[in-house]
């Protein structure tokens, strides 16, 4: 048995910033992790060469002040993401090259129904509360309707629809139909809008630290030291009324109060004694993760860019649906970062690994050239098949689960406390709302063990 003041459950940004900030304010603190190494949905691999990668979340934006401290804090520097050049839309098979924000080349009309479409989510967006979205004027109208379901009314144009379905929804990595309209108003809001959720410069992947995801993580595990707990699974955690006993696969931690910062879906497959109470087990059960593949294509240079292109792409439909420059610092070698989310990650999940990687390569030489099909390295990720993620970057709310449970994704039961990026009101779904949850719920529990001592 270990005993210390606090235990942690997931080793991602969440519980890694909760754990640390504990530990700052002279705290015991154990943090016990499911896999065998940290990062959660987050993941830097070195290569040989000392050039890395990024194989889970890695950009940063305006607005993320909480992830730039912690840059400050262990001496991370960042850089801006590579928009030089031309960014390319695929639609109905012919390529569109465009700068700013909208292709305008693609259809008048067309360009015109996405601005307008643009402007009334972000007018939407600013009528929802983000302590409570749940209690936003409209938010029962909204709850009871599908992202695809609102799409279909007030996007005329298909070329506009299937762009807009396509960079929206796999924000969730979902189908459109899966996703609550309140839930994507909710998680845009919380980001500023729809400009900085689907945009690059000054917006959510205007920058990256160097060294990756990795060179913040790290220093973090250094500090906290032997207080982490690699390959320790939570099976079970039973809170009584003077502490709470957490059991990993060999190891059982009691300590005054938990704080589990894991995804909703896999929070609900630990057993929990008592039983939590039925909005919050329910939540568990109705917030999933989507499909998401993220593959990593090396090239001895950024080629793309000598062609007059920035990397950036987007093909509704494509085994290559969306590609981003995401070299380092240095710009060798050169890396194009391949998203594929929803429907068609799970189409590509099915075929074997040389049909997939097959089916991408044409994808990117029909888009970028002959060059393309050439790689010197190829890295890929399906967060779905990532036991302890259970999918995609963000849980998504299906409709009208956040009118009727959304209330409990941040209230502590009893002994235990949550975090996980989910439960950020602000920057939900990106690293920096995973590190504001994890000081919320540090701030917590030292809040309730003052009262009680009080």
């Amino acid at each position: 048995m270990t005993d210390v003041d606090f235990c942690v459950i997931g080793g991602g940004f969440a519980g890694l910033t909760a754990a640390l900030r504990l530990k700052q304010m002279g705290r015991s603190v154990a943090l016990l992790e499911a896999r065998d190494r940290l990062g959660g949905r987050t993941f830097t691999q070195v290569r040989d060469d000392g050039s890395w990668i990024d194989r889970g979340g890695a950009w940063i934006g305006p607005g993320q002040d909480r992830i730039r401290a912690l840059m400050t804090e262990f001496g991370v520097a960042s850089y801006k993401q590579y928009t030089g050049g031309e960014a390319m839309m695929v639609v109905d098979g012919k390529q569109h090259r465009y700068t700013g924000t909208i292709p305008w080349t693609m259809s008048p009309w067309a360009a015109m129904n996405l601005g307008a479409v643009f402007l009334e989510l972000g007018h939407m967006c600013k009528s929802v509360p983000l302590e409570a979205p749940w209690a936003a004027k409209k938010a029962d109208k909204w709850d009871q309707v599908s992202l695809a379901h609102w799409l279909e009314a007030n996007v005329l144009s298909k070329p506009a629809h299937d762009l807009l379905e396509t960079a929206i929804a796999g924000c969730y990595t979902s189908a459109a139909s899966e996703v609550s309209l309140l839930f994507v108003l909710y998680q845009m809001a919380s980001g500023g809008g729809p400009s900085f959720v689907l945009g690059v410069k000054d917006a959510a992947q205007d920058a990256r630290p160097i060294g990756g995801m990795g060179a913040i993580y790290r220093p973090m595990a250094a500090e906290l030291g032997d207080a982490i707990h690699l390959s320790q699974p939570v099976r079970c955690i039973h809170q009584d009324d003077s502490g709470v006993t957490v059991r990993g696969t060999d190891l059982r931690v009691r300590a005054r109060r938990a704080i589990v910062t894991v995804p909703l879906a896999v929070a609900g497959q630990i057993s929990y004694k008592p039983m939590l109470p039925a909005d919050r087990m329910f939540l568990h059960q109705r917030m999933p993760s989507g499909a998401i593949i993220k593959v990593s294509v090396v090239y001895d240079e950024p080629f793309w860019r000598a062609d007059g292109l920035s990397g950036q792409s987007a093909a509704p439909g494509s085994p290559a649906t969306i590609t981003i420059d995401a070299c380092t610092d240095t710009g060798r070698p050169g890396v194009l970062c391949v998203i594929v989310e929803g429907p068609i990650a799970r189409q590509l999940a099915r075929l074997d690994e040389t049909e997939r990687r097959r089916a991408i390569l044409d994808a990117l030489v029909e888009r970028f050239g002959r060059k393309a099909g050439a790689p010197v390295d190829y890295l890929e990720q399906d967060w779905s098949a990532e036991r302890y993620s259970g999918g995609g970057m963000l849980s998504h709310a299906p409709t009208g689960v956040l009118t009727q449970f959304g209330h409990a994704l941040r209230e502590p039961c009893g002994r235990i406390h949550w975090a996980g990026t989910e439960s950020s009101a602000v920057m939900c779904g990106w690293i920096d709302g995973a590190i504001r949850s994890g000081e919320r719920a540090a701030s917590e529990v030292l809040e309730h063990e003052t009262a009680v001592v009080g």
